[in-house]
């Protein structure tokens, strides 16, 4: 039974622990078609010195999260992903801020992502938040083939 969820919430964004594994493959599950296994995670959040992972939540609820690796003076978006109610309502855009600026605060310059070449909404909203097109990674998605476009911001 999918919750009804309100059209406004109360915002609050935090870190991801050990303790939240489950969670993060369950939205993983929901929003990729190729979704990360929960190993890939639990290295990351253990292990990975370099990775930080952000939930956002709406009313307490958890909507999604951010998953990024800040390496020098740069910052590489892993995933980011919204549960599918949580959709439509800028959360994501509000969340790829808030990581953005969290990446800046570490002293990352800038910031790179892989995007499905076919995903229009999120490369809109990539756009929208500064990002540009800087290449292409062929056959990048093994699902389907799909190339992947690499984007770039400075932060």
């Amino acid at each position: 039974m999918m919750n009804k969820i309100p059209n406004t919430c109360d915002i609050s964004f935090r870190r991801a622990t050990e303790f939240d594994i489950k969670r993060l493959v369950e939205i993983e599950q929901q929003a990729f078609t190729v979704p990360w296994p929960p190993e890939a995670f639990y290295n990351d959040i253990v292990h990975n010195r370099f990775a930080v992972y952000i939930m956002i939540e709406c009313n307490l609820e958890v909507a999604g999260y951010c998953g990024v690796w800040l390496v020098m003076d740069e910052a590489h978006i892993t995933n980011i992903a919204l549960l599918p109610q949580f959709r439509g309502r800028k959360l994501g855009e509000t969340l790829l801020r808030k990581v953005m600026s969290l990446a800046k605060e570490a002293g990352a310059l800038t910031m790179t992502l892989e995007v499905r070449v076919s995903n229009k909404s999120a490369k809109s909203l990539y756009k929208k938040l500064g990002f540009q097109e800087g290449g292409i990674r062929k056959n990048y998605y093994t699902d389907n083939y799909e190339d992947a476009l690499v984007m770039w911001v400075n932060l």
